[in-house]
C-alpha cells in the first residue's frame, strides 16, 4: 500500500466511503484522522517518538520535573558515581500509593540513592529514597507525535502515514463510518481490518524494543495469538 499525504488519505477516505467533500469536508476529515491517529497512539507507544533527557538529581529533593512535551515514560536510569568504577542503575517504576505509603513511613524519608520511580503529576515524577547526592539521571520518554495534519507533516507523510499506512486507513475508516452512521456491516468489517493492523504494529514495535532496550513502556494492545489447531 503506498505512503499516505493528507490530501491522498483525504481522498481515499471520501472513495472508500463513496461520500464527498460537502458531508466530508477537510475540516471533518483531519479531526477524524487526528482522533485515528490518537487513538493508534494510546494503544501501542511509538519507537519513532522516543527521546532522551538528561538532567542531575538535587540533593534532599525527590521531584524531577518532566519534559513539557513527554506523554509517556520508558525507563529511567541513574549514573551512581559514589562507587568506582561508576554504575548505571535502572529504577523500578512504582505507582503513586507506593510513593505516598513510602514517604508516609519515618524510617524511609531519609536521603540516600533512588530505587523507585512513579509518575506523579503532569510536571513531575518522583524519585525514593530521595537523593542524598545530585545524581545524573537519564530519562527515555515517547513524545507526543506530529499529527498528519499538521502543517510540517501534511506533504511528507508521517511515521505511521508512511510505514503504517493501512493501519491510519482503517482506523480512519472506523471513525468516519461512526460519524456517518454508516452501515453497521461496514463499520463492523472496517473495526476487524483496523484490529489485525494494529496487532501486527504492535508486534513489531515489540520485537524492536527487545532488541534493543532493558525496559520500557508497556504496550497495551492485546496481541492474540490463535491455537495450532485453529482454521
Amino acid at each position: 500500500m503506498a505512503t499516505y499525504t493528507l490530501a491522498n488519505l483525504q481522498t481515499d477516505i471520501r472513495n472508500y466511503t463513496e461520500v464527498g467533500s460537502t458531508v466530508l469536508s477537510d475540516t471533518v476529515l483531519e479531526r477524524l484522522i487526528t482522533n485515528a491517529e490518537q487513538t493508534i497512539f494510546r494503544a501501542v507507544d511509538m519507537d519513532d517518538e522516543r527521546f532522551y533527557a538528561t538532567s542531575n538529581c538535587i540533593i534532599g529533593n525527590r521531584y524531577v520535573s518532566t519534559p513539557a512535551d513527554c506523554r509517556v515514560i520508558r525507563y529511567v536510569q541513574l549514573l551512581n558515581d559514589n562507587v568506582s568504577p561508576n554504575i548505571q542503575v535502572f529504577l523500578e517504576q512504582r505507582d503513586v500509593s507506593f510513593m505516598t505509603e513510602y514517604y508516609n513511613t519515618p524510617s524511609t524519608a531519609s536521603t540516600s540513592l533512588p530505587k523507585y520511580w512513579a509518575n506523579w503529576n503532569e510536571t513531575c515524577w518522583v524519585v525514593a529514597p530521595t537523593p542524598d547526592t545530585a545524581y545524573e539521571i537519564t530519562m527515555a520518554f515517547n513524545k507526543d507525535p506530529v499529527s498528519l495534519t499538521d502543517s510540517s507533516k501534511s506533504t511528507t507523510g508521517t511515521y505511521i502515514s508512511n510505514k503504517y499506512p493501512d493501519l491510519l486507513l482503517y482506523g480512519c475508516l472506523v471513525n468516519t463510518y461512526g460519524y456517518l452512521k454508516g452501515p453497521q456491516d461496514m463499520l463492523q468489517y472496517y473495526k476487524g481490518q483496523y484490529k489485525e493492523a494494529l496487532e501486527s504494529y504492535a508486534i513489531e514495535q515489540i520485537g524492536q524494543r527487545r532488541r534493543s532496550e532493558y525496559g520500557d513502556g508497556v504496550i497495551r494492545a492485546q496481541i492474540i495469538s490463535k491455537s495450532p489447531s485453529s482454521n
